[in-house]
Parts: structure tokens; C-alpha cells; sequence
């Protein structure tokens, strides 16, 4: 067998000795496609020997029978099938192969938006951000820049884990919906019905009542972080104050107008200013109204404490403890990598997570437990299980649209009427991350809005964004505006979802997130 194989070795590697490799050599050039290199012949022959003994090695042991021939591939191409298997040419492979370059079809709004958060990461100082942008229901784009472990120099990528934060409060509303859409929950009445251990609370010596829709839109009254509630009056009393000192200027300047006098241009800046100020801080806090931070609309006050109580509701209307409730939703949702946050397991591409000090140097945060607010700030995920779960709300908020036109869609995972309830916008409350849209439940929400011809147009979008130590972050829904006649060729979800993530604190990222959005919306505009 040894001289068998050099000598097929051998004849194959002489050059002109084979005819076979003429053959090969001039059905290559035929083919249009580079010659071959003049090692090529002894490489072959190489193989050819390898091939024939362990040919002959499993003919003495007794070989199994040759299987039949693979069935064609519907989607060779046409050069490929015109040469017969024998003669193909030779492929180049490459355990460093690149993957296949994003779509080209949004290739404009990725090269912008890479750009845009490049913009942003520089001037903030953060170490990473991870982008992910999803169109109708399929991911097109998703990207880490900077690193997730500064010191071992991890860089960022889609599959990188961080916190959420407050992003948190809209997972645990789904958890509230499931709930009431089963029978299970009641919205308006007091908690005490669900966890009648809290106490009940009283405003200058009046009952007044707590309710889980409250709670859900911080219209409750319970407090934020600020433990200095000395501090809290105080600054209430000043706001106070300077609409007061605001009103009586405007007398005084009426008064003064009115016997001829001329308006000063320094009293005029500070009367804009604290009406600028008193607009957009204290719009709740009027004149001669009996001020009650309990009383349905009349301040609006954020609070992740009060989402604390809404995972001690969740756990007495289910029968489940919260975070065993929440993980059997993120297993329906196929949210896999999104899991509470604990300093012991081991979560793979968890990311560290930074903050500057007094000397401006970027440093780790500290230890923190965030388990007294898993509920409202203390999960972790990727962007890729966050724009899975805004599509699978668009879904659920678009689905009913589709009904007669697509009689064989699924059913959301939360009903239609559910999610216009979740995205409608409650009175008196406040969306702190744009002016221009209001709290609805755990989603703040901005309306279709333009008032003027030929000018900006406010589209109608629902985000929620996060700030935890260390982290910023932001899940935004940008729903397509639909034409009931022309949804005949479409299914939902239709829209774009944008999700980013970031290991530094005290990030804005809305603004950010929608012109990404609006970016790939214009792509998808210019092509359908």
C-alpha cells in the first residue's frame, strides 16, 4: 500500500504527468476564473493519495455503502451549476471569514446613527454603548462601541449584559397587565386589598386611598430617593415663593403700566424666567389650591419605591413570588439573557460599569444591592431581548388593526385595548425625558401633534429610559403610521425599535434614540 501511494503521489505531482490535472487546469480557464497556481497539482495529489488509502483501508475492513448524492441547492448560482461537481472551482476559506455586511438597505441610516452615538460617547466620556435597531419586527442592526471592561480592555458587543434601570418599571407592567387582563387584579381599588400590610395614610387628617393605577403612574404620593424631606419642603417653598414673587411683579408692573410708566428690560427677563421656571418645575403648584400629595392629579411625583410595592401586588394577586412571575414572562417573550441583578452568579458578557470622580478619572462604581428595586430599576439584559420585547408590544398595540385582513395572526401577548390603556397618556403627570409627551403607565408617551403647515411634525412614539449607578439606557417605540386601506400587504409589528445601552451614569439617551429611529424610518420610507 506504501509504494501505491507514492506512486499515485508522485505521478499526480509531476507537472504535465496527469491528464486528468490538464483537464482540471483547462476546465478552470474555460470558466473564465483565474489560473491556478503551480502548487495546486501537489496539494491535489497529495489529497488524492490520502483519499485512495483510507479508500483502500476501508475496503479490507469492509466500508459502508456510498450514500447518494445530496439533492441540488435551489439557490446555487447559475455559474456553480454549469460546471459538473468534479470541476468546481477551488473556494478559499478562512476561520476569520467576516460575517455578511448589514443590509444595504438601511446602510445610510446605520453609517449616520454609528456616527451619532461615536458623537455622543466622546462627549460624555463613556467607556461603551450598545446599539440595537429592529424594523417590522426584524433586527437590522445592532453594534457595541467603546469597552464593557475597561481594565481588561472587553470591548462591547451585542450580546453585552447591563443594567436597565427604570426600563425595569415597564417590564413589571406587563407583569400588572397579565394580571388584570385575567381577572386577577384590580386597578382601582385601595392596595391594603392585595397587601394589607401597608399602612394605610392620611393628609392633614384625611383618609386618603392608594391605588395600583396610582402607584403604576406615580400619581401616589410615595416618594422618590431624597431622604432629606427638610430639603423637599424647602425646595417645594421656594418654588412656591417664586410663583408668588412672579405674580406680584406682574401686578406691580400692570400697576405701573397703567399710569404711564415703561416696563424695565431687566424686570422683564426675570419675570420670563421665573414664569420659564415655574412652567416647567412647578406647574402643579398653583395659588390659593390646597396642595395634597395624595389627592388623584395633583402632582405628579416619580418614584421607583412606589414599583416596590407594585412587585409585593404582583406577588399577592399571582400566588408567585415576583421575580419567578417575571421570569416565566421573559421566557414567553424570549427575553433570555434579562435577569434580575445579583453580584454572586456568574452572567456571562456582564459588563462592569463606571462613573467620574472629583478628579474627573474614570473609576468603578461602587457595590451596590439594587434587589429593594428590582421592579423599578434592578433587572439587566442586552439590547437584542429589549427590542424584543417593544416589538412584541407594538404587536400587541397594533394587532387589532389587522383583524380582518389577516384573520390567521396570533394574538399579542397583551390584547390591543390593554396596550391603548398602557400608551395613553394620563393627565398631570409629567415625561421629565421629553416636554412634549406625558407619563401613561410605566411607557412615557408623545402624540401625533403639527400645528402648522409645512413644519415640524411631532410623530407619535412611547419610550422609557433608565438611569442606575453606572448605567443609562433607553428602549424607544416608534409605531408606523398606518393607512387602514393599504394594510392589506402587512403584518404587524410595523415600525422601528431602538434600544441602547450604556455603562456610565446620567447618560441622556431619548433624543438620541429617536433620530436613530427617525433615521431608519426614512430609509424605510425611501424604499417601500
Amino acid at each position: 500500500m506504501y509504494r501505491l501511494l507514492s506512486a499515485v503521489t508522485t505521478r499526480a505531482a509531476t507537472p504535465g504527468g496527469c491528464a486528468w490535472g490538464r483537464g482540471r487546469r483547462e476546465a478552470h480557464q474555460r470558466a473564465g476564473l483565474p489560473p491556478l497556481g503551480p502548487g495546486w497539482v501537489g496539494g491535489l495529489g497529495l489529497g488524492l493519495g490520502l483519499a485512495l488509502g483510507v479508500k483502500l483501508a476501508d475496503g479490507l475492513r469492509g466500508a459502508a455503502p456510498a450514500q447518494p448524492p445530496a439533492a441540488p441547492d435551489p439557490e446555487a448560482s447559475p455559474q456553480a451549476e454549469q460546471l459538473p461537481p468534479q470541476e468546481q472551482p477551488l473556494a478559499p476559506w478562512s476561520a476569520q471569514t467576516p460575517m455578511p455586511p448589514p443590509s444595504r438597505r438601511f446602510a445610510r441610516a446605520i453609517d449616520s446613527s454609528r456616527d451619532l452615538l461615536h458623537r455622543i460617547k466622546d462627549e460624555v466620556g463613556a467607556p461603551g454603548i450598545v446599539v440595537g435597531v429592529s424594523v417590522d419586527g426584524k433586527e437590522v442592526w445592532s453594534e457595541g462601541l467603546g469597552y464593557a471592561d475597561v481594565e481588561n480592555r472587553v470591548p462591547c458587543k451585542p450580546e453585552t449584559v447591563m443594567r436597565i434601570a427604570s426600563i425595569s418599571k415597564s417590564l413589571t407592567m406587563v407583569a400588572l397587565a397579565k394580571l388584570w387582563e385575567a381577572g386577577k387584579l384590580d386597578l382601582d381599588i385601595p392596595v391594603q386589598h392585595y397587601v394589607p400590610e401597608f399602612p394605610e395614610k392620611e393628609y392633614e387628617g384625611e383618609k386618603v386611598s392608594v391605588t395600583t393605577r396610582l402607584l403604576i403612574s406615580h400619581l401616589s404620593g410615595i416618594r422618590h430617593y431624597e431622604k432629606d424631606m427638610k430639603k423637599v419642603k424647602e425646595e417645594k417653598a421656594y418654588k412656591a415663593l417664586k410663583m408668588m414673587k412672579g405674580i406680584m411683579e406682574s401686578d406691580q408692573e400692570k400697576e405701573f403700566k397703567e399710569k404711564g410708566g415703561k416696563s424695565n428690560e431687566k424686570t422683564d427677563f426675570v419675570k420670563a424666567k421665573i414664569e420659564q421656571d415655574t412652567d416647567a418645575k412647578g406647574r402643579n403648584l398653583k395659588p390659593g389650591k390646597k396642595k395634597n400629595d395624595f389627592e388623584q392629579g395633583s402632582q405628579f411625583l416619580y418614584s421607583t419605591f412606589g414599583y416596590t410595592l407594585l412587585a409585593a401586588i404582583v406577588e399577592r394577586a399571582s400566588g408567585y413570588k415576583y421575580l419567578d412571575y417575571m421570569q416565566k414572562i421573559f421566557h414567553d417573550l424570549d427575553m433570555l439573557t434579562t435577569v434580575q441583578e445579583e453580584n454572586e452568579p456568574v452572567i456571562y458578557n456582564r459588563a462592569r460599569f463606571y462613573v467620574y470622580n472629583k478628579k474627573r478619572r474614570l473609576v468603578n462604581t461602587p457595590y451596590v444591592d439594587n434587589s429593594y428595586k428590582w421592579a423599578g430599576g434592578g433587572f439587566l439584559s442586552t439590547v437584542g431581548d429589549l427590542l424584543k420585547f417593544g416589538n412584541a408590544m407594538l404587536y400587541g398595540y397594533q394587532v387589532g388593526l389587522f383583524k380582518n385582513s389577516h384573520e390567521n395572526l396570533l394574538p399579542g401577548y397583551l390584547k390591543p385595548e390593554t396596550m391603548v390603556m398602557i400608551w395613553t397618556p394620563v393627565p398631570n403627570t409629567e415625561m421629565s425625558w421629553d416636554k412634549e409627551g406625558k407619563y401613561a403607565m410605566a411607557w412615557g408617551v408623545v402624540e401625533k401633534k403639527q400645528t402648522y403647515g409645512s413644519c415640524r411634525k411631532q410623530r407619535h412614539y412611547a419610550s422609557h429610559t433608565g438611569g442606575a449607578v453606572g448605567a443609562s439606557s433607553v428602549l424607544l417605540v416608534l409605531p408606523e403610521e398606518l393607512d387602514v386601506e393599504a394594510i392589506n400587504n402587512k403584518i404587524p409589528p410595523r415600525g422601528i425599535v431602538v434600544s441602547i445601552i450604556c455603562n456610565m451614569q446620567s447618560v441622556g439617551l431619548n433624543s438620541t434614540a429617536l433620530k436613530i429611529a427617525l433615521e431608519f424610518d426614512k430609509d424605510r420610507s425611501d424604499v417601500s
